[in-house]
């Protein structure tokens, strides 16, 4: 089988990075991409010309924005473990996965989303730290059963790399008092696990 065949089924396929970015914006705006990605590309002075400036030049950038258009705005069901590690151009979408209605996003629960990334980087950060400790103290702090890293991303401001990685966390119920330590976390995609924000709280 050729590859334009392998790959024929991905809604990416064909899609300039301009179409793309010019179709998120029309449904979406830059309000509710920057609330998501966190891009300040999205949030300064915000604009088509300016976002592909950047995009194009910023690997990790434009795969995060292509995870959002596959699984956000196509609304794909999840990616499999066999297209787990591939980037999102390149992945090969089953036949039977159709697009579907783009998610309905709010601004608030992106926002959320962030605020609990960036409370699971801080306890990752804290749990690398314990590991660099004596590993009895580590085991009688942490079990296993208790706690997983729960964010491969670094922060995801233009001017951070951060490997192209974020959280998988939904930006639901994220409250200042819950113990992150005691969130499950489901396995991390690097390009954000398919479907990240799939129980994410529906606007009417």
């Amino acid at each position: 089988m050729s590859k334009e065949a392998l790959h024929r089924n991905n809604p990416l396929q064909g899609v300039g990075l301009k179409a793309m970015l010019e179709e998120l914006v029309s449904y979406y705006g830059f309000d509710i991409l920057h609330a998501y990605l966190n891009m300040n590309c999205f949030k300064a002075n915000p604009s088509i010309a300016a976002s592909i400036k950047f995009l194009k030049k910023t690997d990790w950038a434009r795969e995060k924005v292509e995870v959002f258009y596959l699984y956000q705005y196509k609304n794909l069901p999840a990616v499999s473990s066999e297209q787990f590690n591939v980037a999102p151009r390149e992945r090969v979408v089953p036949e039977h996965h159709k697009p579907g209605q783009p998610a309905v996003l709010s601004i608030e629960d992106g926002e959320r989303l962030q605020h609990k990334r960036t409370r699971n980087v801080a306890s990752r950060d804290s749990y690398a730290s314990d590991r660099r400790g004596s590993s009895r103290v580590y085991n009688d702090q942490h079990g296993s059963h208790r706690f997983r890293p729960a964010d491969n991303h670094q922060g995801s401001n233009d001017s951070d790399r951060a490997d192209g990685r974020q959280s998988i966390q939904s930006g639901e119920n994220a409250t200042d008092d819950e113990p992150v330590e005691n969130t499950p976390v489901p396995p991390l995609d690097p390009w954000a696990n398919g479907n990240p924000w799939a129980n994410a709280k529906k606007k009417k």
